[in-house]
């Protein structure tokens, strides 16, 4: 039996979850959304290596033709019952991330608190978290690097949770990208030019040239904080 990634495991819930409550499973464009996939190649391919792994079995001619098997049943820490096997799947996180008040949110990578650094593509981390601590709702969690935000209480290690949206207004704090670079500042619009503005005084400014390939990525919305 393949042992399975967080990644796969995590999926193998989400699809039994699905079928336990819904009668059917995900579709390969729901569980990209769902894991934070840029596309359904990446659950295409977690989706072959649960089939490899015996933990689901694909039924030909349906459209949404995935089944938990009992071996599924039992990498998810439950018991088989004879049945459709679905049930065991109620102590993983995602089945978890179902109930009102939680969210179960991607790890895409690292942003700056400090020099902006290149955004980490790894997905392969997820986190469960209680919802009520961020406003708006975040899609995604990106790890700090740096004490540049030191002011406004992110500190280096921090998970900050992140809205994705285009659009900022100037006060806000937001995710950026600077020429393929990303990271998190305060956001100053004025009438001839934008700046990322840190909260520490031991940094400066970072004004944005009109040369620059500048974009917002999202808002900050809140973090949280892991054990050191």
């Amino acid at each position: 039996m393949n042992a399975l990634t967080e990644t796969q495991h995590t999926i193998l819930a989400l699809i039994a979850d699905r079928i336990a409550v819904e009668g059917m499973p995900p579709s390969q464009t729901e569980i990209a959304r769902a894991m934070g996939f840029s596309g359904v190649r990446a659950a295409q391919y977690h989706l072959e290596a649960l089939e490899q792994a015996g933990a689901i079995e694909r039924l030909p001619g349906k459209a949404r033709g995935l089944r938990v098997t009992s071996s599924g049943v039992a990498m998810l820490g439950g018991d088989d019952d004879g049945g459709d096997g679905v049930d065991a799947a109620v102590d993983s996180a995602a089945i978890r991330a179902r109930e009102e008040d939680a969210l179960l949110l991607p790890v895409l990578g690292r942003v700056a608190a400090g020099a902006p650094i290149g955004a980490d593509p790894n997905v392969d981390e997820h986190v469960l978290l209680d919802r009520n601590i961020f406003f708006p709702s975040p899609d995604y969690m990106l790890k700090v690097q740096g004490d540049s935000m030191r002011d406004e209480g992110i500190f280096d290690g921090d998970l900050i949770g992140v809205h994705r949206t285009p659009e900022a207004r100037s006060g806000e704090i937001v995710v950026a990208r600077i020429d393929d670079e990303i990271t998190v500042k305060l956001l100053k619009i004025g009438k001839d030019r934008i700046r990322l503005l840190p909260r520490n005084p031991d940094y400066q400014p970072i004004e944005v040239m009109p040369d620059q390939d500048f974009a917002i990525e999202g808002l900050y919305c809140g973090l949280v904080r892991r054990g050191r």
